[in-house]
């Protein structure tokens, strides 16, 4: 055949420079797109069988069309005619050919006269955008986490759609600061919240109500987030109405809740500017969870705070002009500050308090009455001492009944008489009362944390009377049959959990016994 037939098409090195340019794609890449459309077409006209090959010149824009047609020798077989030659005949074109080489036979290249620089684009759009897809996603799915601006291009059904610059992302109508209105054209600066790749692209989802996004805000700024020096520890935000933000300082000399505020509250205003006003309280993080609850509820005072572990809940004594404010409206502020601390926190007043302290040592007092027949004065200073059970008084040593104001040896040692032989009695009481309820032996010998004899009464009350039973409970059916405050839904967890225990020792055992085949 002929020498190379070439086509000089300079305008298309302008095509490329422009989609290059516009789309954030590589020039190689798409020179790289066009030459696949070209020799898409190429086969197309020729054969899509035959072995077609386009190439673009870099610098001239000339395009070259070619058969490829592998070397095989002579003494072989062609598998393929379409894309094989025997060396034999290859030399008759191209004289210096040897076996596994190709023999390249120029074709005339498709006529791309009528074809504008415009259409050009269009035959190459659909791999464009999959490269600009691709190239958005590989950019973008590692800076979740970061603060973009964009700009808003439209609004749909709330939803802003914003332009990178690079990449558009989706701002949707719940993570919008409430009472936020954007239209095109507007600034918009907000923190990514996730990158997803879809059908349709990769999506960039974007959000201002997020509680990382005014963290990064204060990194912003505040140099001492920047630079490590202070640490933000939580932040719990009721989206444009009000925040809480707990920070602490690595350095002993700088005021972590002072550096935030900035010279003038010129730090926290920006931010608070950024967040269609919402109001911010700074507090400094404690690792005691007491302190931090305390500093969590400013700017109200605190009078007394007491922690239940087990539970999660931590009661809060408030001075009775102090209740509301430690509320906040409609509860904003325990529950903004029981965010950020993660404890359940119980407001009560001092009033509320006393009452309560007065009715429970009249019921404690009452207790040991009746439980150990002993007159007031004795009931009254065992509580007084600390004494909430029978079982305390039962199992102390004597020396700490002996130490009590009043109490002698003979006295310490008769009340830890009748206490356990009041327990003795209850023990007789109960465990008759569970031989009648035909509980089950493997649910009575149960080793269970939280489960004691009064618990599993409880249960058998309500038709629980085997392990099985309460292996099949779920955890706030527990709660509903055991109906105690001392238990709580992780308790409840844990139990159900436990009980379930010999199911999966009885599965394993049943999988090891199965032969294995060989």
């Amino acid at each position: 055949m002929s020498e190379d037939i070439a086509m000089n098409r300079p305008e298309l090195i302008q095509v490329v420079d422009n989609v290059a340019r516009d789309k954030a794609i590589e020039r190689e890449e798409v020179f790289m797109i066009m030459e696949q459309a070209i020799q898409k077409a190429g086969r197309s006209k020729y054969g899509q069988e035959k072995d077609i090959r386009a190439s673009i010149d870099r610098k001239t824009g000339e395009i070259r069309l070619a058969r490829y047609l592998e070397v095989v020798d002579d003494t072989g077989i062609i598998e393929d005619e379409n894309t094989q030659i025997y060396l034999k005949n290859a030399i008759k074109k191209q004289k210096e050919l040897a076996v596994g080489e190709f023999l390249i036979d120029p074709l005339p290249p498709i006529d791309f006269g009528r074809i504008s620089s415009q259409m050009a684009k269009q035959v190459i759009v659909q791999r464009v955008r999959e490269a600009e897809r691709a190239r958005q996603y590989e950019e973008y799915k590692s800076r979740a986490g970061e603060i973009v601006n964009g700009q808003v291009k439209r609004v749909e059904f709330g939803n802003v759609v914003v332009d990178l610059g690079r990449a558009e992302a989706i701002l949707r109508r719940d993570e919008l600061i409430p009472r936020e209105h954007f239209k095109t054209g507007d600034r918009v600066r907000a923190y990514i919240l996730d990158v997803r790749e879809e059908l349709r692209g990769p999506q960039i989802f974007l959000s201002r109500t997020c509680p990382e996004f005014m963290g990064m805000l204060f990194s912003q700024e505040v140099p001492e987030i920047y630079d490590g020096i202070i640490d933000i520890k939580g932040v719990a935000r009721d989206p444009g109405s009000r925040a809480k933000i707990a920070v602490i300082s690595k350095d002993n000399s700088i005021d972590p809740v002072g550096a935030c505020v900035g010279m003038r509250g010129s730090r926290v205003q920006a931010v608070v500017n950024e967040l269609q006003g919402e109001k911010i309280d700074i507090i400094q993080w404690n690792d005691d969870p007491a302190t931090f609850v305390v500093n969590a509820l400013a700017p109200a005072e605190v009078s007394k705070v007491v922690l239940d572990e087990d539970s999660g809940r931590i009661e809060v004594v408030v001075p009775d002009d102090q209740l509301s404010l430690a509320i906040g409206r409609r509860g904003q502020n325990v529950r903004l500050a029981s965010q950020l601390t993660g404890w359940v926190i119980d407001i009560l007043t001092e009033d509320q308090e006393s009452a309560r302290r007065q009715e429970e040592f009249h019921t404690r007092s009452q207790n040991f009455i009746e439980s150990l027949d002993v007159d007031e004065v004795i009931a009254h200073l065992l509580v007084t001492e600390g004494f909430t059970s029978i079982e305390e008084v039962a199992f102390v040593p004597n020396e700490e009944l002996i130490s009590i104001e009043g109490f002698d040896e003979e006295i310490a040692a008769e009340l830890k008489a009748r206490s356990q032989a009041y327990l003795d009695e209850e023990r007789t009481k109960l465990n008759e009362k569970l031989s009648k309820l035909d509980i089950s032996d493997d649910l009575k010998n149960a080793q269970i944390n939280y489960l004691d004899i009064n618990l599993i009464i409880r249960l058998g009350e309500n038709g629980v009377k085997t392990l099985d039973d309460l292996a099949d409970l779920a955890s706030d059916e527990l709660l509903e049959i055991i109906n105690s405050d001392k238990i709580s839904l992780d308790h409840a967890n844990e139990i159900i959990m436990k009980a379930r225990e010999h199911w999966f020792e009885e599965e394993e055992e049943h999988n090891s016994e199965i032969p294995k085949k060989d």
